[in-house]
Formats: C-alpha cells, sequence, structure tokens
C-alpha cells in the first residue's frame, strides 16, 4: 500500500488589517444586474430598536431616517416579519421586535415614505417560525384544518388591507417562513397545502399585482429542495416565487444555491429569490448577548469577517442569483444593532421594548427555547450599521454593485494555516500563507515562523499546537495536527473523486451520499449523510477495503450521529477475508451528539483482506444521520 499525508491549508481568518473611515475604499465589482432586481432588506426590528434609543447615521456620521439611509445606499425593498399575537395574557412582549400587524403598519408607511415596497412575511404564529419551530397561532389552537384555513385566511385578509391602506406598495407576499415540511402546527403537505393556498387567495383578493412566495431552508440538501418544490407542484398551489434562505456559515457552496434555485426555476416554471441573507463583519459581540457567529465553530467563513468582506459576501451571493435570473436577494435585519452599553441597561431595553430576540416573557409560548435563552442580538455583528448606529461602507454595496467600485488594492485580512502531521513524520511549516486582498483575490506572502520544539509536539501524543508566525507585518498563526496515522483512504468524505467507500442500500433508503455542509461534519466539510422519510426504510451498509495492510494489531473507530431513528440496530464492523470478526454497538440519538464505537484489538494477519464498515437499519420515519472520521490506527 502506498499512500502519502496531505499536508492541508484550510482557511482561518485573522483579524482585519484594512481600516475604513469617512473614505470607505471599499472595492465592488460591477455586476449586471437588471433594472428591477431586488436588493432588499429586513429590518423588522426597528421599531424596537429605535423605542429603546438606537439613532441611525449615515456613513458620514449625518443622523437621518434609517429608511432614507438604506434607499440612498441601494436597498430598493423591504421585508418585514408579521406574528399573529406575539403578546402574553398580560400584554408583555415576547420580544424580536413586537412584530405583530400594528408593527408592520409603522414600517409600511415608513417605507412607503421614501418608495420602497414591501415583501409582507407573514410567519403564521405568535412569534418565530423556522424549521424547527412552527407553532400555531394561540388562538388558532386546536382548530379543525379547515377552521384553520379559514383562520389563516381571514388574518391575511385584515392584515394585507391594513397595510394597502397605509398606501405602500406590497410587491411581494411571503406564505410562511422557513416551512420546511411544517407550517403554523401542520406536519402533513396536504394540510400545509390548504393552509397556504388560503393565504394565497388572499393575496390575490387584496394585493392582486403582488407576488406570491413560498419559503424554505436549507439548500445545502438540494433533494429536499427538490422535493419541497415538487410538492407545491402536485397540490398546484397558486403561487409565483420559489423563495430559500441562504446563509453562506451553514448552507453549502454558492455553486450549490445556483443548481438548486436553476433546476426549480426550469422544472417548475417559478421565478427564484434568496428571501434571507446575511454576512458578519466582526467577530465582536456588541450588545452582551452571544453571537451565533463568533470565534471558533463549526462552520464555514468564506470571506474574511471584515467590513470589506461583508461586502464581498453580500456581491458573490447578489452575483450568484442574477446568474440564474433569479429576482434578488433580502438582507436579515441589517439594521439589529446593540441598544445600550451594558448588560444591565440592554436586558432592562430588550424587555421593555422587545428589541432582544425573545424576552422572559415569550416562556409562556415557547417555554424549551426563548423561555431558556431570551435576550439580545446574535446577529448585531451581521449587521450593516455599527453598535452606534453608523452605516458601515459595507452598505455602500447595494449602490456600488451596479456601478463598480475598484479602490487601490489592499490587504483585507490574513488568511492562517493548518496542517496535519503523522505523530511518526516530519513538520515542515509553510513557507508563505494568504493575504485576503480586497478585491476577493489572495496573494502568497512569505512567512516568519516562531521556533518549534518537534520533539515535544510529537511526545504529547494527539494534540493541535498553535504556532504564531509574522508575515506581510501581520500576526498570524499555523494550527499544527499532530494526528495518528490513518490506513483507510478518505477517512472524513472530503475527497470527492475518491471512491474507497462503498454503500450498499439493503432497504429503501432515500438519502445516500456525500453531504458537503460544515455544520454537519465532525472534521473538514463533509460527511456521509443519509436520510428517509418512510419509516423501516433505512438500511444500508457503508464500507472500505482496505489493501496489503501489515501484520499486526488495529483499532477501528468511526463517528455517527442523527436522529428520529425509531428502533434501531446501528453496528461498525470488521471483516477479515469476508468473514466478520468484529462488531461494536451504536446508536444516533440527536443532532451534534456524535457516538464514535472503538473496536480494539483487531489482529491481522500478513495477506489478510480487511474490510471496515458499519450498518445501519432505523426503523423510525424520518430517520437521519451522518458519519465522519473513520480510522483505523495500529495499536
Amino acid at each position: 500500500m502506498k499512500k502519502c499525508l496531505a499536508l492541508l491549508l484550510i482557511p482561518l481568518l485573522a483579524l482585519p488589517v484594512m481600516a475604513w473611515g469617512e473614505q470607505s475604499g471599499l472595492y465592488v465589482n460591477k455586476l449586471d444586474l437588471p433594472e428591477d432586481f431586488i436588493l432588499g432588506m429586513d429590518i423588522s426590528s426597528v421599531l424596537s430598536l429605535e423605542q429603546s434609543g438606537v439613532k441611525f447615521y449615515d456613513q458620514m456620521g449625518v443622523e437621518k431616517d434609517v429608511f432614507a439611509i438604506l434607499k440612498e445606499n441601494g436597498v430598493n425593498f423591504i421585508r418585514v416579519r408579521i406574528w399573529n399575537d406575539p403578546f402574553d395574557q398580560d400584554g408583555n412582549s415576547y420580544g424580536g421586535g413586537n412584530n405583530d400587524i400594528r408593527t408592520a403598519v409603522e414600517i409600511a408607511k415608513r417605507a412607503q415614505a421614501q418608495g420602497l415596497p414591501l415583501l409582507v412575511n407573514f410567519h403564521y404564529s405568535d412569534f418565530w417560525a423556522d424549521p424547527g419551530k412552527q407553532m400555531a397561532p394561540k388562538a388558532w389552537e386546536g382548530l379543525k384544518i379547515a377552521d384553520k384555513a379559514e383562520a389563516l385566511y381571514q388574518f391575511t385578509l385584515d392584515s394585507l388591507q391594513q397595510i394597502k391602506n397605509t398606501g405602500a406598495a406590497i410587491g411581494m407576499v411571503q406564505l410562511g417562513n422557513e416551512t420546511n415540511g411544517r407550517m403554523s402546527g401542520e406536519r402533513t403537505w396536504m394540510n400545509i397545502y390548504k393552509l397556504m393556498n388560503a393565504g394565497s387567495k388572499a393575496v390575490r383578493e387584496v394585493a392582486p399585482d403582488a407576488k406570491v412566495a413560498a419559503h424554505f431552508t436549507n439548500p445545502e440538501s438540494a433533494d429536499s429542495m427538490r422535493t419541497f418544490a415538487s410538492k407545491l407542484d402536485y397540490y398546484k398551489l397558486d403561487y409565483d416565487v420559489f423563495a430559500t434562505s441562504y446563509y453562506p456559515y451553514w448552507h453549502g457552496t454558492l455553486d450549490n444555491l445556483k443548481q438548486v434555485l436553476s433546476d426549480i426555476k426550469a422544472t417548475y416554471g417559478k421565478e427564484v429569490l434568496v428571501a434571507e441573507t446575511s454576512y458578519a463583519y466582526t467577530l465582536e459581540d456588541s450588545d452582551f448577548s452571544g453571537n451565533s457567529i463568533g470565534e471558533g465553530g463549526n462552520f464555514e467563513k468564506p470571506w474574511p469577517i471584515t467590513v470589506q468582506g461583508q461586502a464581498n459576501a453580500v456581491s458573490a451571493i447578489t452575483r450568484a442569483v442574477a446568474e440564474v435570473g433569479g429576482l434578488g436577494i433580502f438582507y436579515w435585519e441589517g439594521a439589529w444593532v446593540s441598544v445600550g452599553d451594558t448588560y444591565e441597561g440592554n436586558r432592562e431595553k430588550w424587555e421593555s421594548f422587545g428589541s432582544g430576540w425573545a424576552s422572559s416573557f415569550a416562556a409562556a409560548y415557547d417555554p424549551k427555547d426563548a423561555g431558556v435563552y431570551y435576550g439580545g442580538s446574535a446577529c448585531d455583528n451581521q449587521a450593516l450599521f455599527d453598535r452606534k448606529g453608523r452605516a458601515l461602507p459595507s452598505l455602500e454595496v447595494f449602490r456600488l454593485m451596479r456601478t463598480g467600485n475598484e479602490a487601490p488594492l489592499a490587504i483585507d485580512a490574513m488568511e492562517d494555516a493548518r496542517i496535519m502531521v503523522d505523530l511518526n513524520g516530519v513538520i515542515i511549516l509553510p513557507n508563505t500563507v494568504n493575504a485576503l486582498m480586497n478585491d476577493g483575490s489572495k496573494q502568497e506572502i512569505p512567512v516568519t515562523w516562531d521556533s518549534i520544539d518537534q520533539a515535544a509536539m510529537k511526545a504529547g501524543g494527539e494534540k493541535t499546537w498553535l504556532v504564531k508566525g509574522e508575515a506581510g507585518g501581520a500576526t498570524v498563526f499555523c494550527h499544527v495536527a499532530m494526528v495518528e496515522y490513518n490506513f483507510l483512504n478518505n477517512y472524513s468524505f472530503e475527497d470527492a473523486q475518491d471512491e474507497s467507500w462503498v454503500a450498499t442500500n439493503l432497504g429503501s433508503t432515500e438519502q445516500l451520499y456525500v453531504e458537503e455542509k460544515k455544520s454537519d461534519s465532525l472534521t473538514g466539510l463533509k460527511q456521509y449523510h443519509f436520510y428517509s422519510a418512510a419509516a423501516a426504510s433505512v438500511e444500508f451498509t457503508l464500507e472500505q477495503e482496505v489493501e496489503d495492510l501489515p501484520q499486526g494489531s488495529y483499532r477501528f473507530s468511526l463517528a455517527l450521529m442523527g436522529g428520529d431513528g425509531g428502533k434501531t440496530d446501528i453496528y461498525t464492523y470488521v471483516k477479515i477475508n469476508g468473514e466478520t470478526r468484529y462488531t461494536q454497538p451504536s446508536d444516533i440519538t440527536v443532532y451534534n451528539s456524535w457516538d464514535i464505537p472503538v473496536i480494539e484489538g483487531i489482529e491481522v494477519k500478513k495477506g489478510d483482506r480487511v474490510t471496515v464498515g458499519v450498518y445501519v437499519s432505523c426503523q423510525g420515519a424520518g430517520a437521519w444521520g451522518k458519519i465522519d472520521d473513520a480510522k483505523l490506527n495500529s495499536q
């Protein structure tokens, strides 16, 4: 067997180098965008922020109406969410912007004053709706589906009429929020269709010129997105736009996004839209309530976490949507900044004005999530305004994408390095690191590393060491992971061309494939994914035959996580010359709870044919899981 241990360079973004001031120097490539291409913004929390004392300023520091600032910077559409009744029985707000119809009407007036049309985003819930939470409004609890559909129709009709009465232009209406197979307490597609159909009917009556959108998320799961589109087609829902959320930290590559949107557009004749996106400009948490994107984290950061990187992210996502003929994009909560300078002061405002993501009063409706984790904004570092409400230069990207702006080439951030070294190998640090430029390009520059103690690093066993260096006047780091030699090929499924792993579908498992999703991977960007909607349909093996394994004793391990498995029969195994000699039971339980069964004492003789693998059988409906980090080490 001949095998090399690869040197891996993986981006880890350092602190920004390029500063900004009154003249931003923002580098923006010109995009060929249709005149009516949507460059929208969701600022649903804005009224609660202003009630908390937040003021907004343009890039020059001049205080202005935030809607005017957005328009000046090229934003041409406003998205506003609507909850049915986001208050407890005593009238206390659940938080999140207090987004009932009264709030939506006030936002509509402000948008109308600037000539900005609206995307009205009905959640059909009393609080946040997303794939994990699709609770029916309190007033609809226990209703039969026909009665719930009628209530939804009346609520949509009345809400849109109130907005229309302001004179605001209703350009689009969204039937639910991230409705991945669930909506307003319903879990079957027939009932979801009945609710969406009622909403669509109301839209056509009140705002016949508005586009009707259905909204989903997780485009990295392309098969699921196609399933959603096929269900709407099967039930003949009257709608115009297939919309998705796309957050680059979790939702895969832009190439995959383009493929998903173009497939749905071509297959079903629907317009396509990115209804939510955002990107961080700093790792700082400014409101004393943790951010979803911060230091570390098992998620992707494809652009530098800088002001320029934020602009580059918006530009790249816009380009991708435009290239498939999409309608446009909406940046999510681009003005959700900190409301104060202390935790105590902030908490009082979150509770009084609803300017945090959830108040303690939300426990009455959502005890498992908001009732436990209530607090401030988790996305203040993804806003397009700084903590004091001043517009960042990155906000200009909405305007500059149409004209371009070739600022002088400058370093925006430094890319750190990661290398993986066998405990018995030689540690060779890279000679260069990448400087990430403001135009999105990379330039290799020489690096000088601090001295290292190779003997100590090897003696420390499996461990990651941080080595500091200097490049281009900036401090950079190399993360050196010392690892045991792994006799398996493609151990974490990163190489798409490698065919070492063989899956055998023994049942009718719907999805068996390598998935690129860092947040679902234990190591790297990819893992092996399985899923089936039907009960008792998941049954398969995934295995690799190892050639020319030297005689000796070995240890085999493999990581699994998943859920909804019901009664399961899962175990790892080792075959010697085709006979199963060793097994170790495993299980899947909940998301991100990895089980790593270990088989030790595997005795291999010279010439033995060795196969390692995992057998998975699940009786539960909707069983799913991830497999990663298979290791075969000598003992």
